[in-house]
């Protein structure tokens, strides 16, 4: 008899063996009017990282995969509509997800993925996620979309989030505030800043993480603030924001504001990424740890290296709808 993840396993095989774009159970003939994205075969851009691993080991980073599935057996019929609105622009997440796991398989690598995994909060998608994680030896950290009810409806914040936790993080494969993994003697640490900031409690488990002496990655979903990514970012959104956790206060000021949702009067998207006081004294932290030796992130969609601090680089993954992702070599 199987035990639950030999079970999980075997399920993700079959995904991986006969659906790697298996579509979702949505009704996507009532929006013609969106296309799909060019497909491509899945790109892994090779990375080296010294780590001060005991001997050489890789992984496979991915992140924003966004999948999209809803189907009759959700109890509000709104997630089947908002799947086949989101389909068209994340319609590979799932194909080249397989092909990660598939990659990860042959190298055998570790598998690492830093948030948005599934595009919002339903059970087809959280079913689907969990026998992918059985399909692999998987360490993640959460994305924003994992907490997402109907993507961009509501303001979202550790209330909103609190909703929808415990029910997300049942089948996800660690934590999502705050987990570690040593690897071959470098210590992951996966930590939640979702909606850019980190919190006390955090701090001290990672202060706790730093007295094992071991070199450190740092995993989260949005880059930590780096003076090149902000300025590509800017220029990106057209001066509205950075989409970066710990920008400086003096920065924040000088974006263009923006109301959110429409018609709904709330805040600007200044007001949340202004970092507050935990959380630079949370990146004021990190930066001064000679241990730490690089940060994994994700949530821009494209690719960027820029030095954290003395010791460390920060690797901002692009999104696996893309078809991009890294294969590392951790040394």
């Amino acid at each position: 008899m199987m035990n639950r993840r030999e079970f999980l396993a075997a399920g993700a095989g079959m995904v991986l063996a006969t659906g790697l774009h298996a579509a979702p159970v949505a009704d996507t003939s009532k929006v013609p009017e969106k296309k799909l994205r060019g497909f491509k075969p899945l790109y892994l851009e090779r990375i080296k990282i010294e780590a001060g691993a005991e001997r050489p080991f890789k992984a496979v980073h991915v992140s924003d995969t966004h999948i999209v599935r809803a189907d009759a057996t959700e109890s509000d019929s709104r997630k089947v509509q908002l799947a086949a609105r989101r389909y068209p622009s994340m319609a590979y997440g799932e194909h080249y997800l397989a092909e990660a796991v598939l990659a990860a398989r042959r190298d055998n690598a570790l598998l690492l993925h830093t948030g948005d995994m599934i595009d919002f909060v339903s059970g087809a998608n959280l079913n689907l996620v969990e026998r992918y994680f059985g399909s692999g030896d998987w360490f993640v950290s959460s994305g924003n979309h994992e907490f997402s009810k109907y993507v961009g409806e509501a303001c979202e914040d550790a209330a909103y989030k609190a909703d929808s936790f415990a029910y997300v993080s049942a089948h996800y494969p660690n934590d999502l505030t705050f987990a570690s993994r040593v690897v071959n003697g470098v210590n992951f640490i996966a930590v939640d800043d979702v909606y850019y900031n980190f919190t006390e409690a955090q701090l001290v488990l990672l202060q706790k993480e730093v007295e094992k002496g071991l070199p450190i990655v740092l995993m989260c979903h949005v880059p930590l603030y780096t003076p090149r990514h902000y300025e590509a970012e800017l220029k990106k959104t057209g001066g509205v924001c950075s989409y970066e956790t710990g920008v400086p206060d003096e920065l924040v000021k000088t974006w263009r504001g923006r109301t959110w949702p429409k018609g709904q009067e709330w805040r600007d998207r200044r007001v949340q990424q202004r970092a507050d006081a935990s959380t630079k004294e949370f990146i004021k932290y990190l930066k001064a740890q000679p241990l730490l030796k690089a940060i994994l992130c994700g949530h821009c969609h494209a690719f960027w290296k820029e030095p954290f601090s003395p010791g460390a680089v920060q690797y901002v993954c692009s999104a696996t709808y893309r078809g991009q992702g890294y294969a590392i070599e951790f040394v």
